[in-house]
């Protein structure tokens, strides 16, 4: 399955659902677990027995921060590929591989967050223009 790229989000049902863009490329695959845990172990599975291809997981309204560091304190050591916490009021946390090799984390608005989404054809994008005087 070379070049095909997978995005794990996690979400939960009961939450108003982000608009997905379930036909994004074929390269790239949405795949939904519905919770932390289930994440967890899918990206275990993913990348240490499948040598599946992520390049990045999202856990969408589904945790707390708690969870999230969690998260980021047991991904396995293979998983070079940004990590994406949205809160409920939309803003979030990304966390990224910097240059040597360590996790760095950038605190995001939710702008930030639907522009990180947008640029990676995750979601269906929307253009929205502001008029300036």
């Amino acid at each position: 399955m070379s070049g095909h790229r997978l995005t794990i989000v996690a979400r939960d049902k009961r939450k108003p659902q982000m608009d997905w863009s379930t036909s994004v490329s074929p390269q790239l695959s949405l795949a939904f677990v519905d919770s932390v845990r289930a994440l967890r172990f899918a990206l275990s599975a993913a990348v240490t027995e499948t040598e599946l291809d992520i390049s990045r997981v999202i856990v969408d309204r589904v945790a707390g921060g708690d969870e999230f560091l969690d998260l980021l304190t047991a991904l396995p050591g293979e998983f070079h590929g940004d990590v994406l916490f949205v809160r409920d009021d939309g803003t979030g946390v990304l966390s990224a591989t910097g240059r040597g090799g360590d996790r760095v984390l950038y605190a995001l608005m939710a702008h930030d967050v639907r522009f990180y989404l947008e640029t990676h054809d995750l979601v269906l994008s929307r253009v929205c223009m502001e008029l300036t005087a």
